[in-house]
């Protein structure tokens, strides 16, 4: 018998969270996320995000035994950017029980039909400003840093559970030594000479606070048209400076200025997951010197953030941007590095990255489900 229990306590909340560790427990290429990362993510009071969303978390029992969770949301900031009724799904895992699946997606569904959507898409855990989607492509390697991994079973999940595709995502992988590095020099020496109020530089630490500003304007402009992209508020965006801060290297964090105008960021971050996997999510006093001393042996980066106010686009600004990113890369002795995420459809981001020497090397997919109007 399968019973759907809707978190509202501290314990259920545990489960919930819990979850994940007993399921992915032999599994090689899983990596853990810090529990305190996780309890912080579902504070209300704590995470900004849940400042204009609703949820409801279910965890998914077969008799005594938890099998299974889901949360379904409903974000307003969503629904008023694409004046459509669409919640989300996410956080579902679950072990590999189609029965299971189909309950877990169905309460979700009564979610979003008691909230007023018609349809909902997922994983987005909680939006597409996070970790979302099921991996597709790419099975036999860990992910990078603020990227999912997940069962292949989990697609058999959804279409069982009457899901259908809504978008695949892509990484791309590319190796230092690969880098086209002479012929970047040439790109940006272009660019240079026909933007003669051109500033490239480094994030400046002692004055983030006004840095963080600058990114956040840049980052709203240039994802606006993206397909499922939502802007971040200010709050959001503060408290994932926060929790960055810390990680960043400065030199792998740019800023292009045109007239002092904020143009264009890239955003790369060494890839923790390299160490986390050594924690099982704990950061004790003993993970603590693990996580000091393994950093110091990171050989790769995830390139997260990289954009274009749409007044500066078509400038080639991004070759000045992937030109520096790959000579720190290099400093700092990467042997390489993901370009992660874009959508299947952007092809003329797609297409820059293969320029770049990168190749596609991981895929995940976006699911789809409409709201039975009963």
């Amino acid at each position: 018998m399968i019973s759907i229990v809707r978190v509202e306590n501290e314990k259920q909340l545990k489960a919930f969270i819990e979850f994940p560790y007993g399921l992915y427990k032999d599994d090689r290429y899983w990596v853990p996320p810090l529990r305190k990362d996780m309890y912080h993510l579902f504070d209300v009071s704590q995470n900004p995000f849940w400042e204009h969303s609703e949820r409801e978390l279910l965890l998914a029992y077969r008799n005594e035994h938890l099998v299974g969770r889901i949360g379904a949301i409903v974000d307003r900031n969503f629904i008023d950017c694409w004046k459509e009724n669409t919640g989300y799904f996410g956080f579902f895992e679950c072990e590999n029980d189609a029965e299971v699946a189909r309950a877990l997606y169905g309460t979700a569904e009564k979610f979003h039909r008691e909230k007023g959507m018609s349809t909902f898409i997922g994983p987005m855990n909680p939006s597409t400003n996070d970790e979302c989607g099921f991996l597709l492509e790419g099975y036999f390697s860990s992910p990078f840093i603020m990227m999912t991994y997940t069962p292949e079973y989990y697609h058999e999940l959804a279409l069982a559970s009457g899901l259908t595709k809504a978008k695949d995502l892509y990484a791309y992988y590319v190796d230092t030594d690969d880098a086209p590095i002479e012929y970047l020099e040439r790109i940006t020496s272009i660019v240079r000479r026909r933007v003669p109020d051109l500033k490239l530089r480094a994030v400046n630490m002692k004055d983030f606070t006004k840095e963080v500003k600058k990114i956040r304007e840049v980052y709203n402009d240039a994802w606006s048209p993206n397909w499922g992209s939502v802007a971040m508020t200010e709050a959001e965006f503060k408290e994932i400076a926060k929790v960055l801060k810390p990680l960043i290297i400065p030199d792998l964090v740019l800023i292009i200025e045109i007239n002092n105008v904020p143009a264009a960021v890239s955003l790369s971050v060494p890839n923790y997951n390299e160490v986390l996997k050594r924690l099982n999510g704990k950061l004790g006093f003993i993970e603590m010197l693990k996580f000091l001393y393994y950093k110091r042996q990171i050989t790769e980066a995830r390139l997260v953030i990289m954009g274009v106010r749409k007044q500066f686009q078509k400038m080639g600004l991004e070759s000045l941007l992937y030109l520096e990113s790959f000579k720190v890369g290099k400093r700092l002795g990467y042997k390489g590095g993901e370009l992660s995420w874009t959508l299947e459809d952007n092809y003329e981001v797609n297409n820059g990255i293969k320029k770049m020497g990168a190749k596609l090397y991981k895929k995940w997919r976006i699911y789809q489900g409409t709201v039975n109007q009963q």
